[in-house]
């Protein structure tokens, strides 16, 4: 049952109504409708502006502060097998685009090859995405970036060209994507991040529908200040190396 309009309510109806009914009080209810609107697209805009911003000027400073120690990684994983230095993989971002997400290689030549052999042995929670604590195609020199996530640091070039921002879920491949629900397909409203929630609480110690909620508490109150804490939580989680294979 409805509850009865009070005494203020109906004034502010007929009010409402009786200026609706000329075509200058017309004007001024579109007028105001206008403003909220653009007030509001104001803010969000500007919002995202400013982590643009913000992504392209971390990114830029930590490839020129980094640019030593990532000539070292290279030179290791070229020197193991004499394989590709990176690897570029498809994976899918803002509201479904495709894009090559860049990562130093840390499996072995035909890695992509033996994941067909390897499904059945999936040891993520829920069976969509897939981790093996124990991968035989992880090299020697891949165990040790993937302990501490120096693997993903190509990726900066992915967050200066506008693939991927610092913070949001984590790009699925397509593979995984096939299988999400509608549910789960709202992780795509975001752009694509290098951290996230769930890989400062636990990483792959985390099944999927709880990567998926917590992405999706994420969309849904990110903001300027959450983004930090999050930059903020994952130098711990990436330094301990906890839930990383």
């Amino acid at each position: 049952m409805k509850k009865p309009l009070n005494n203020e309510d109906r004034k502010s109806l007929i009010d409402y109504w009786s200026m609706a009914a000329t075509p200058h009080g017309r004007a001024g209810i579109n007028a105001r409708r206008f403003f909220k609107i653009f007030a509001w697209r104001a803010v969000i805009d500007g919002s995202l502006l400013f982590k643009r911003l913000l992504d392209i000027v971390v990114a830029g400073l930590t490839l020129l502060v980094w640019s030593a120690p990532l000539l070292i990684v290279m030179a290791l994983i070229k020197l193991e097998d004499g394989g590709p230095v990176f690897f570029r993989q498809k994976r899918i971002g803002l509201r479904g685009r495709p894009f090559g997400m860049w990562k130093f290689r840390s499996m072995g030549i035909d890695a992509e090859k033996m994941k067909d052999q390897l499904l059945e042995k999936n040891e993520m929670a829920g069976g969509v995405t897939f981790k093996m604590k124990n991968d035989p195609r992880v090299t020697r020199v891949g165990h040790f970036i993937r302990r501490y996530s120096v693997d993903e640091l190509p990726q900066l070039w992915n967050v200066l060209v506008g693939d991927m921002s610092f913070v949001g879920p984590r790009p699925p491949v397509p593979r995984e994507v096939a299988r999400y629900s509608p549910e789960d397909r709202q992780r795509l409203l975001a752009k694509p991040g290098l951290t996230c929630v769930w890989q400062v609480s636990g990483r792959s110690n985390i099944d999927f529908p709880g990567q998926v909620r917590l992405d999706l508490q994420y969309i849904r109150s990110q903001s300027f200040w959450l983004d930090v804490t999050l930059l903020l939580k994952t130098i711990p989680a990436v330094l301990f190396g906890e839930g990383a294979y």
